[in-house]
């Protein structure tokens, strides 16, 4: 009779065991994003981070940068097609990215300022299909009607 109540318990402990860490993950890759949010976003710039949940600062900006491959703007160099998670602190706009450059070309995908983030860009596509993971070349502020249906979740 006591190897029951002992085979239930430790079969209940193996459970909790496997089910605590992950809460504990998601729990923690949210807060991530919410404490750059809250501890350190500026208002009326968007941040890029080179890990998911807002890890790996990669930059901020105020402003479009149409090339985030280049020498100038608020990227540059090796800041292109390296975003994971992306912030919007904006005060009026939203922020379209895109994985082309200069001309504002190829897909995009925006982030809206109600959104506060996307943290993790894996699963997102930019308007012609390609994933927006470590595709992001430029970005620019723009309205809500200019995005249609393609917003970053």
């Amino acid at each position: 009779m006591r190897k029951l109540p002992a085979a239930l318990t430790v079969m209940a402990m193996a459970a909790l065991g496997t089910a605590l860490p992950v809460s504990t993950a998601h729990a923690a890759a949210a807060a991530d994003c919410y404490d750059a949010w809250y501890d350190g976003a500026d208002p009326g710039y968007m941040y890029a981070y080179d890990s998911a949940n807002c890890i790996g600062f990669l930059g901020k900006a105020e402003g479009a940068d149409s090339n985030w491959g280049d020498s100038s703007g608020s990227f540059q160099g090796g800041d292109t097609n390296k975003a994971t998670s992306i912030l919007n602190a904006g005060t009026d706009l939203e922020v379209q990215f895109f994985n082309g450059t200069s001309t504002w070309t190829g897909g995009y995908i925006c982030l809206a300022r109600s959104e506060w983030f996307a943290s993790n860009l894996s699963d997102d596509e930019f308007s012609s299909g390609v994933t927006v993971n470590n595709a992001i070349s430029s970005h620019r502020w723009v309205h809500e009607s200019t995005c249609g249906n393609n917003w970053a979740k």
